[in-house]
């Protein structure tokens, strides 16, 4: 049987591939929400600025799950 559009190679990157969608829009969701709410309210800058990097940190957690279980499953 031909192979279909000539894929070859392990289906675990193309998982990956598109598990760092997820990340990357919550990343870009998650700091955008932050600095509009620094723009808003000045006053609070550090308390926002703490918690988005809390919110970074789980969300960059998300990616490297999504590539470490790339490895396992292949």
């Amino acid at each position: 049987m031909e192979e279909l559009a000539g894929v070859t190679g392990n289906i675990a990157t193309i998982g990956y591939g598109l598990a760092t969608l997820g990340p990357g829009i919550g990343l870009g969701i998650l700091i955008g929400k932050a600095l509009e709410g620094m723009a808003r309210q000045p006053e609070v800058a550090n308390t926002l600025r703490t918690n988005m990097f809390i919110g970074v940190a789980f969300v960059e957690v998300l990616a490297l799950l999504g590539l470490i279980a790339g490895f396992l499953f292949s």
